[in-house]
Formats: C-alpha cells, sequence, structure tokens
C-alpha cells in the first residue's frame, strides 16, 4: 500500500476514533469519495490495535483497577472496585457483540456501508448528541457507575454497528441522558471501548489467518503506530477539552458532513 495512503488511513482512524464523529464512517468515506484502493481487513486490524494501545495507557489506573477485578470476578466475587468495574464493563459489552455477530452472520454489515446511511448517521446521531448534551442534567461522575446503567449504555453503543454512528458519540449520549457529566459520560465510553475493541480485533483477525505476509506485517506495524499516537492526542485534547466546553463542536462538524453527504448520495 502506498506510504501516503498508509499515513492517511493510520491518522483518520486514530483521531477520530474517540472522538465523536465516526471512525468507521471516514475510514469508510475514504476510497469511496477519493478513488483509493480499500484499504483491507488487515490495515483496520492495525489501526484498530493502535487506538485499543493508546485508550489503555490513558486509562491505565482504571484498566489495572479492572484487570485486578477480573480474577475475583471470574471466582465470582464482585466485593471491589475493579470487579464491579469489570462486570459492568462485560455487561456493557455483550449487546455490541452480539448486535455485531448478527450483522455478520446476515450479511447485512456490507449493505449498510454506504454514503447515505453514513450522511443520515452523522445527522441524525449528531443531533441527538446535542440534545441530550444540552437538556440532561450533569449530576452523575464516572465513579458512580451501576449495572443498570452499563446495560443501558451497552444498548446504545450496540446502535454504533450502523457506519457513521460513532461509537464514542453514541455511547456518550446514552450517559448524558442518564444524567453523567461530559467528562463522565465520556470517560465510561472510553472504558467501554476497551473491551469492545478488543472483541473487533479478534473478529477481524480470525479472517486473517494465514494470509498475512511481509509487506503486510509491514504496513500493519506502521499503521498501528501511526494510529496509536494520532488516537492519543485527541484524546488527551478531547478530555481536557471537556472541562470547559460541549461537544457542540463535535455537532456542527457532524451535522455539516451529514448534510454534504446527503447531498453527494441523492444528486
Amino acid at each position: 500500500m502506498p506510504l501516503t495512503q498508509l499515513v492517511l488511513l493510520a491518522l483518520i482512524q486514530g483521531i477520530t476514533e474517540f472522538l465523536p464523529v465516526s471512525s468507521s464512517g471516514h475510514l469508510i468515506l475514504l476510497p469511496g469519495l477519493t478513488g483509493m484502493a480499500d484499504q483491507g481487513l488487515a490495515i483496520d486490524v492495525a489501526v484498530h490495535v493502535g487506538t485499543l494501545f493508546a485508550v489503555v495507557l490513558f486509562f491505565w489506573a482504571d484498566v489495572k483497577e479492572a484487570l485486578a477485578g477480573t480474577g475475583r470476578l471470574l471466582r465470582g466475587r464482585v466485593d471491589t472496585p475493579g470487579a464491579f468495574l469489570a462486570l459492568c464493563l462485560a455487561i456493557a459489552t455483550v449487546p455490541v457483540v452480539l448486535a455485531g455477530l448478527a450483522l455478520k452472520l446476515s450479511g447485512l454489515d456490507e449493505a449498510l456501508r454506504s454514503v447515505a446511511v453514513i450522511g443520515w448517521a452523522m445527522l441524525v446521531f449528531g443531533i441527538v448528541l446535542w440534545w441530550f448534551d444540552t437538556r440532561s442534567p450533569a449530576v452523575r461522575p464516572a465513579e458512580r457507575w451501576t449495572l443498570r446503567h452499563a446495560a443501558i449504555m451497552g444498548l446504545w453503543q450496540a446502535v454504533a454497528l450502523i457506519p457513521g454512528t460513532s461509537r464514542s458519540g453514541i455511547t456518550i449520549t446514552g450517559g448524558r441522558a442518564l444524567g453523567y457529566d461530559r467528562h463522565g459520560a465520556a470517560k465510561l465510553a472510553m472504558l467501554m471501548s476497551i473491551p469492545t475493541i478488543l472483541a473487533s480485533g479478534v473478529l477481524l483477525g480470525l479472517d486473517l489467518v494465514g494470509e498475512a505476509d511481509g509487506a503486510a506485517l509491514r504496513d500493519g506495524a506502521i499503521a498501528a503506530a501511526l494510529a496509536f499516537v494520532a488516537a492519543l492526542a485527541a484524546l488527551t485534547l478531547m478530555m481536557r477539552l471537556l472541562r470547559s466546553i460541549s461537544f457542540t463542536p463535535y455537532v456542527i462538524y457532524r451535522v455539516v458532513l451529514g448534510v454534504a453527504l446527503l447531498v453527494y448520495a441523492y444528486t
């Protein structure tokens, strides 16, 4: 793959994975609107690995706590904050895994990869994010997560399988609808991304077993490294800005892009 396309793909994935603007939608649009060749599964897996390492590093204290609690959870004990966090993350991940498997087995995942679908999702779910962000109370910090709220946010996350929705955007929307403050909703959405990205990477990786060659591994390593740096920078900036601004700038971007894509799709 040309180095220019590789860099572009990695930067797009890294920057948009954790911002509420849909990384999958942007990755689908790139070859569709520019005429570039589709990047293929190997690069998709690589950039997801890069973004996974970025979010794990950024939230390492919480990840370490959840990992420590996972052992206790597997023994049927939910008697520490880490075990409770691990249980919440597991519950929140179930809906998207089941929905993802259903889409893949039915073939509907490919049917949804169109400019029109991405345009509508960008527009509609951008407005939904704005609605709940500006009208919901901000009274709950991330530390007050509950099993019920984990299940509800998990259902919101499953909607992100529609390209253009944004996994982070829709889970943040769910968190704000439940009354979590902006920083708390974003933190929970980012923590939820870890098992989700991991499950997605494993699922995609199974399709690549035995197919990777030296060139593919080299391209994948470059893409993963660039995606890691871009994702860590974007995540750091967003979490800092959320202490002083709302999600409205992202909503404006989504609406403008959504309208432009719909005009393109229907004309």
